[in-house]
């Protein structure tokens, strides 16, 4: 069966999803209250409301109860985003990801229940600010505030090296968790595996101590 979701708000951050989704070949009910923005996405999503996800009776009309999963991307407005989600709560929609506009808009978000909150611009920022700073730093995600997982580009300087030959995880506290070389993936590689130059390692760790591998180890 498809999946099913709803995208609340058509903005650039929830009209790139219904785009996304639309293409992995899920289903998507598509609402803004902007006739505009509902007209610009009908044409590809299976469904698209104009409609005011503040009012209860509105949500449960659409009958959003039945999606399994309800992405909350409404732009600037931190008030109906909050009382969008608290909505959805109410009327037990399982899974809701929401877009954060700021530390307190999250946490608010988070005591009413929702279950995945998102900031895009603010980690865009990260990681573009990451790329910018290494040329080894190809990608970057932040799993917690402290805690990321970053793809970082093998040089000449550890080329030949095996990772227990490095010691990563005892001098830098870091893992090593997989190691893309051209189209192959090496998914948890042995101890003994020789590191190649124009390998991405796949590592995972406290910032601070990924900072302090590529600074010491790369540079």
């Amino acid at each position: 069966m498809k999946k099913e979701f709803v995208v609340i708000g058509l903005g650039r951050f929830g009209g790139s999803i219904v785009s996304e989704l639309i293409q992995q070949g899920a289903d998507v009910m598509a609402i803004d209250k902007q006739p505009e923005r509902v007209d610009e996405f009908a044409p590809i999503a299976t469904q698209a409301v104009v409609a005011d996800t503040t009012d209860e009776s509105v949500l449960k009309s659409l009958g959003i109860r039945n999606f399994e999963h309800v992405i909350i991307a409404i732009g600037d407005d931190i008030q109906s985003s909050i009382l969008t989600t608290l909505m959805l709560k109410e009327i037990g929609v399982q899974k809701i990801t929401v877009k954060a506009q700021n530390d307190y808009h999250e946490k608010v978000l988070r005591k009413i229940g929702a279950d995945h909150v998102v900031h895009p611009e603010r980690d865009m920022g990260i990681r573009i600010a990451n790329n910018m700073m290494s040329n080894n730093v190809l990608d970057y995600l932040e799993l917690s505030d402290e805690h990321s997982i970053m793809e970082i580009k093998a040089n000449h300087l550890i080329e030949g090296h095996t990772i227990i030959n490095l010691d990563i995880r005892v001098r830098y506290g870091i893992n090593i968790v997989a190691i893309k070389r051209g189209h192959e993936i090496i998914v948890s590689p042995q101890a003994d595996e020789i590191i190649h130059e124009g390998d991405i390692l796949i590592v995972i760790g406290a910032d601070v101590d990924i900072s302090r591998f590529e600074k010491k180890m790369m540079n």
